[in-house]
């Protein structure tokens, strides 16, 4: 064993440096909006690259998908020490708290940014006469960026729920030895394939699906749509499962280059076959096109996933301290960060400067904000207690030990 990952007692430093690392990957990705050869965002900018359309493509491939297998395997880890009741109560506080409360400032933050764009676009004033914003439904419920908080807790619920009639049937564990063995068949060089074909089938029958964009965003309503849920329940309930068998991180640790080179591959495939760097984002429909498309996509997305885990296993399992403050603080920056982003496109969208310079200064910007907020407003304070279940002395430091907050 290469190191104290699979450790029951232990912080699994790697997992949650992953973690850390899917939510915070948030800035780059909607930073790289502006900057699309083709216009998709609010703030589009005239200096632009093929080359932020690929970063974009690489990050959205696998980095909610691996957020919810992570989120999956510490919902059991919690689950089990601290009971459903338990459990209950801390998703409650942690994860239904926050949603409750910073959705509508994210949101009217926003709209105040969609309001300053229009106002540059119509030479300083804000226009006037447009149409009325679509009456509030269940298919238009505007979850922003907080769309995953939503998404958790419709996988808490279904996780409960499912589990429930196995934990009371499996009074000498016979259903969980048979669950364990399952997994432990599951995992090899051929789990990207098998998690793949789900996915790929709720791409084939998703209607207007644009390749590029891979998993549609569940934004929009309070219904997930139908890829998403299997895309993220699936992640969550491989995660949900390995933390019954930690022995098997090691098998997935040790495959990491089988892992890595077939991500970079098929993730390269997927690309290509879904328009490359410039791609027309339009929904594809060709049949015959279309079942290939879905097949690697698909493929793309679990093999990028299990590869960016193996990574962190294998590269990531000891305690570090600057690791432990990020992950620790990618809960508030994704919380704050889109008005951020939005606010510094805005500001640089008339400067002449490169497009890359631009995109570092938006990402910096956003995250210098974001993180000294974090230390002056959320680390040492009650709020720090509230959304990462501890709150942290100013001269102290944290226990690498303790459990991880998601």
């Amino acid at each position: 064993m290469s190191s104290n990952e699979t450790e029951p007692s232990g912080r699994l430093h790697g997992l949650d440096a992953l973690r850390g690392t899917a939510l915070l990957l948030g800035v780059v990705l909607h930073a790289s909006l502006s900057y699309f050869p083709v216009t998709i965002w609010i703030v589009p900018d005239t200096d632009n690259s093929p080359v932020a359309s690929v970063i974009f493509f690489a990050i959205h491939l696998f980095r909610m998908t691996t957020f919810f297998l992570v989120a999956g395997l510490f919902a059991h880890m919690m689950l089990g020490r601290r009971g459903t009741l338990g459990f209950i109560r801390d998703r409650a506080m942690r994860i239904a708290g926050p949603l409750a409360t910073f959705w509508f400032p994210m949101l009217a933050a926003i709209i105040a940014g969609l309001i300053w764009m229009a106002a540059i676009r119509n030479g300083g004033t804000i226009p006037t006469g447009g149409p009325p914003p679509p009456p509030l439904t269940l298919e238009t419920f505007p979850l922003t960026h907080l769309w995953f908080l939503w998404v958790l807790l419709i996988l808490y619920v279904a996780m409960l729920i499912l589990r429930a009639p196995f934990a009371m049937a499996d009074r000498d564990g016979g259903w969980g030895r048979f669950v364990d063995r399952i997994t432990g068949a599951l995992i090899g060089p051929w789990t990207p394939a098998l998690m793949a074909a789900p996915l790929a089938i709720a791409f084939w029958f998703a209607p207007n699906w644009i390749p590029f964009f891979g998993i549609p965003t569940p934004d929009t309503g309070l219904v997930p749509n139908p890829v998403a849920l299997t895309a993220f329940g699936t992640a969550f309930g491989l995660g949900f499962l390995l933390d019954r068998r930690r022995d098997l991180l090691v098998r997935i640790e040790r495959l990491w280059p089988v892992f890595t080179v077939v991500a970079l591959g098929v993730g390269t495939g997927a690309l290509v076959l879904a328009g490359g760097p410039v791609p027309e984002l339009m929904p594809v429909t060709d049949p015959e096109l279309k079942a290939p498309l879905a097949a690697v996509m698909a493929l793309a997305v679990f093999a990028s996933t299990l590869a960016v885990l193996s990574l962190a296993l294998r590269f990531a399992s000891g305690y570090s301290a600057v690791r432990r403050y990020l992950a620790d603080s990618s809960y508030w920056v994704y919380i704050i960060h889109l008005p951020l982003v939005m606010v510094g496109q805005i500001l640089v969208v008339n400067e002449t400067w490169p497009w890359f310079v631009k995109f570092g200064v938006v990402i910096g910007g956003t995250l210098a904000i974001s993180l000294l907020t974090y230390e002056l407003l959320v680390r040492h304070s009650f709020v720090g207690g509230w959304l990462n279940g501890r709150r942290i002395p100013r001269r102290g430091r944290p226990d690498p030990d303790l459990s991880p907050a998601e």
